[in-house]
């Protein structure tokens, strides 16, 4: 390990060992001020949440994109001190942190025996709600964790989840989508994270207006499974609260071949996930690129390697 993942690794263990003890006045009065101090400091990950906001809200101009993206930072950093006290939080925190609507989707599906598939972009808190799914509605899910460096730090994500309840497997390996296909056939639930496509097989879905990849995989488990795929959108308000929404089931289109019924679900899935970004689009906490544009070293030639963590 070098001295930068050596020092990755420290500041997420220390985020981990130590803002979860201080009492939660301190802890979103510490998470705003790191968020305000990287927002003036316009660094690459501001700057391209800011692009992404151009997108979403293309008529904003540029005080209002730079709003938005000060407002974004503190609601990323919200996430982050939440992920960080989450393991010291009482049940009865958990329950209470989560206010989501449409809930009967979801216990309707499980209550079939088909399985359910939750999908959602990296919007608010999707750790907090998955927590809630364990605690509150007391039944385990399986989800997939993207490999991180240093490998050390990937496992602590690995047991950061495994400790709220989840089934945690690799994205890379090619055994996830196995392990995950027979978890819906036993009738179980499983959890992605799915408005950013970190493989080669990628749906193009139109995404606010311009072409953009998400993955396959929540569309293809529900056709290989008949399980039900439910979107999942997260908003912040001005309460400790997070609010969400299931959405109503997308349906596996009735013809078609399988690439062209791929296409359509995944498509129903960007339309359902552009609602909820567009409605609180500072909860959208996407510092990556996404659009096929910015994809494009010939049209975005400073273009870095962006990854994520969550």
């Amino acid at each position: 390990m070098n001295a930068k993942d050596r020092l990755t690794d420290t500041l997420y263990g220390l985020g981990w060992g130590t803002v979860k003890k201080l009492p939660e006045p301190v802890a979103v009065r510490l998470g705003r001020t790191i968020a305000d101090v990287t927002w003036k400091r316009r660094g690459k990950g501001v700057q391209r949440l800011e692009s992404n906001y151009a997108r979403v809200v293309p008529d904003a101009g540029p005080e209002r994109l730079a709003e938005l993206s000060r407002a974004g930072m503190r609601s990323y950093m919200r996430y982050w001190m939440e992920s960080f006290r989450l393991p010291a939080w009482s049940t009865e925190r958990i329950k209470g942190g989560f206010d989501p609507k449409g809930v009967h989707h979801l216990t309707d599906g499980l209550a079939s025996g088909k399985g359910v598939v939750l999908a959602l972009p990296h919007l608010a808190n999707w750790d907090l709600a998955g927590a809630w799914v364990t605690t509150k509605l007391e039944t385990p899910f399986t989800t997939v964790q993207e490999r991180l460096k240093p490998e050390a730090l990937y496992d602590r994500f690995v047991a950061y989840r495994t400790q709220l309840g989840m089934e945690v497997l690799p994205h890379s390996g090619g055994s996830a989508f196995g392990v995950l296909a027979r978890r819906l056939r036993e009738g179980g639930l499983v959890c992605l994270v799915a408005d950013r496509d970190l493989s080669a097989s990628g749906v193009e879905v139109e995404f606010f207006g311009e072409p953009a990849r998400m993955p396959a995989g929540p569309a293809l488990l529900a056709q290989q499974t008949g399980a039900l795929l439910l979107p999942v959108t997260l908003w912040y308000d001005d309460s400790p609260v997070m609010q969400g929404r299931l959405h109503p089931p997308i349906e596996v289109p009735e013809s078609g071949t399988r690439a062209e019924k791929t296409s359509v679900m995944t498509q129903a899935l960007a339309d359902a996930f552009a609602t909820g970004i567009a409605d609180h689009p500072e909860d959208w906490h996407m510092l990556q690129r996404l659009w096929l544009e910015d994809l494009d070293p010939a049209k975005d030639p400073q273009r870095d390697s962006e990854k994520g963590t969550s």
